[in-house]
């Protein structure tokens, strides 16, 4: 099979070393938490999950955290800021609302200043889901969601990308899900905005490899985090604006929407954040794409191959083909 150059490769660097380290898995065989020393990151949807317990470990591997989170102060925040006066951890608190230009853009700058340039590292966390036929999601809930999961990480991407561009550096980590590659129903939009957001990642990755900044994109399966709990909170306000006639062709589901707490899932949470740092401490370029993260199944995993060796079949031999190539490690 052949071998295609990766991004500083491309970008006429010099040839990168530990080229073992890009197969798929081969990170997280790794036991050590990575040194993350000297790397700034920007966390957004810090308050809970994969967030919250990303902004401690980054933390405690030696980085500079900016746990950004919307509606402060709020006990959330006050948690991180006494972990890292306690354990003496470099984590400021930052108010960051994704579905605001205004705010997004002041958080960043705000960090940037504190880092005292361009961040390393930006993490688009924050996201929602809202659940039930598709038929039942309303403008509110569908306009809701894909400003939350789609438009919020533009928003951040934006604001923190001019930066990145002038040291020729950095990382963008899109959380998505293995639902944005596989469809389960009554899911609501939630499929379509993780799915419209590895899209978006997916071009975005090679449209910066001229620009020497890497693009990931973290699938992880179904975890026990709070994202329950927020899901039924907004399943809960769509199923009160239903109206009657669409309410009763779907009558179980309807029964169930607002109603799932997450039980029976018992997989790692800091899966999430262990994959994430150790994608940080690779070398420039030699970042994936994809990673699928969660102790059972992985069904995404066949689609990303398939993907991958399609967009290098389409595009390899096109004037995007370096770009397409440093971003696919396959022949």
């Amino acid at each position: 099979m052949a071998e295609f150059p990766h991004r500083r490769d491309v970008l006429g660097g010099a040839a990168l070393a530990g080229i073992a380290a890009f197969a798929p898995g081969a990170a997280a065989q790794s036991a050590a938490t990575p040194d993350l020393k000297g790397k700034s990151i920007l966390i957004t949807g810090a308050a809970t999950g994969f967030g919250f317990l990303g902004a401690l470990h980054y933390a405690r591997a030696g980085a500079k955290v900016f746990a950004t989170m919307r509606n402060l102060p709020r006990p959330q925040a006050s948690e991180l800021l006494n972990a890292a006066e306690t354990e003496k951890l470099d984590i400021s608190v930052l108010e960051l609302d994704v579905l605001s230009d205004a705010i997004v853009a002041k958080a960043v700058r705000e960090a940037e200043a504190q880092a005292g340039g361009a961040l390393d590292v930006v993490i688009n966390n924050a996201g929602i889901g809202i659940t039930g036929p598709i038929e039942l999601q309303d403008m509110e809930a569908t306009k809701l969601i894909f400003d939350t999961n789609v438009f919020g990480a533009q928003r951040v991407a934006r604001a923190a990308l001019p930066a990145m561009r002038k040291v020729k550096r950095g990382l963008i980590v899109n959380i998505s899900s293995q639902l944005g590659r596989v469809i389960v129903p009554n899911g609501g939009h939630y499929s379509a905005t993780k799915f419209a957001l590895e899209a978006l990642s997916e071009q975005m990755a090679y449209e910066l490899v001229p620009h020497g900044i890497d693009v990931t994109i973290i699938e992880p399966g179904g975890y026990p985090t709070d994202v329950w709990r927020n899901r039924n909170r907004y399943t809960g306000a769509l199923k009160a604006r239903l109206d009657a006639e669409r309410a009763t062709a779907y009558p179980a589901v309807v029964a169930r929407m607002g109603t799932e707490d997450g039980s029976g899932r018992s997989a790692d949470p800091m899966d999430v954040p262990r994959a994430i740092a150790e994608i940080i401490a690779l070398p420039a370029g030699q970042r994936p794409l994809r990673r699928a993260v969660h102790p059972g199944p992985k069904p995404q995993e066949a689609i990303n191959e398939v993907s991958a060796r399609v967009q290098v079949q389409m595009l390899g031999s096109s004037p995007y083909g370096p770009w397409v190539k440093a971003v696919h490690d396959i022949g």
